[in-house]
């Protein structure tokens, strides 16, 4: 066990992964150095290679790793120019669950706490529907982490028992083996409050915690994970909708692939989940012991 810095110490830890990402970016971009000193095709090569996901803040941040030393003004002028347009998320609507399942829940853990500065000390999880071609819908739950936004586990069936919550869990402790004293906290579905559930964060030494009842805020950041998989998945279709199970498993996975390892995250500083996870794991080490 360690203990903690106060939560001031985020922006700290997002200055200390800078270097971390422009390493990823220098052995990673077959892109090479801006030519010149002119914007040229840059804006549009790299909103290109985002798929309309990202706006001016984002395109400014990926720029400037690139070389490029531009406002946010330019980009837009040279957006404009080009007739590219960013996709844009439908605003966040909070929602309430169905917890008439009659099964007792676990108090909200997260109530009146400072956002985690570790990776792997809050989770948070949701399950959400996808449509498909024929009318018909299937379900993903996911599990992220709180503090580096990293998604570590989900999973994608047709239809919604517990084993569809069970599994991503199993997936996502699987490949972070967090130290004890995880919280993961979901809405009051009756998924989120089977005995196969429980017992996996037991043995994992994990406190369960649930949103109160009409709490519709307690998981919100959960539910906006999925205002943006809908909005940057199924609006570059030409029907918002999946072919059918395996395109939702496939077209899931390579989202959430994409989401860790190449989306720029503006709460962390715009830095991309995956590698400001393992910067944050990496500076385990250097906290004092508790």
């Amino acid at each position: 066990m360690y203990s903690l810095p106060g939560a001031a110490a985020l922006p700290g830890l997002i200055r200390r992964a800078q270097p971390l990402l422009r390493l990823a970016k220098r052995g990673g971009s077959g892109r090479g150095s801006p030519r010149g000193t002119g914007l040229g095709n840059g804006p549009g090569d790299v909103f290109d290679d985002h798929q309309r996901r990202y706006g001016i803040r984002r395109l400014r941040v990926e720029l400037r790793e690139l070389g490029y030393q531009v406002g946010r003004q330019a980009i837009r002028t040279a957006l404009r120019r080009q007739a590219r347009k960013a996709l844009q998320p439908k605003a966040f609507v909070p929602r309430t669950t169905d917890s008439t399942h009659g099964k007792r829940c676990a108090p909200n853990l997260l109530l009146d706490q400072p956002r985690p500065i570790q990776a792997n000390r809050v989770w948070v999880s949701d399950i959400t529907y996808l449509p498909l071609a024929n009318g018909n819908w299937v379900y993903c739950c996911a599990f992220q982490d709180v503090c580096t936004k990293q998604v570590v586990g989900w999973q994608v069936r047709a239809d919604m028992p517990e084993a569809l919550v069970t599994t991503a869990l199993q997936r996502a402790l699987l490949a972070q083996r967090p130290t004890p004293g995880l919280i993961v906290h979901s809405d009051r579905g009756g998924q989120y409050v089977s005995k196969v559930y429980k017992t996996l964060l037991r043995d994992a030494k994990a406190h369960l915690s649930h949103s109160r009842r009409g709490g519709c805020y307690d998981n919100a950041q959960a539910e906006r994970l999925w205002s943006r998989l809908k909005t940057e998945l199924l609006e570059l279709r030409d029907w918002p909708v999946f072919t059918d199970l395996a395109d939702a498993q496939t077209s899931v996975a390579d989202y959430f692939d994409y989401y860790n390892h190449k989306r720029r995250h503006s709460s962390i500083g715009y830095l991309k989940p995956y590698l400001f996870h393992q910067q944050i794991l990496a500076n385990i080490t250097q906290l004092s012991p508790a």
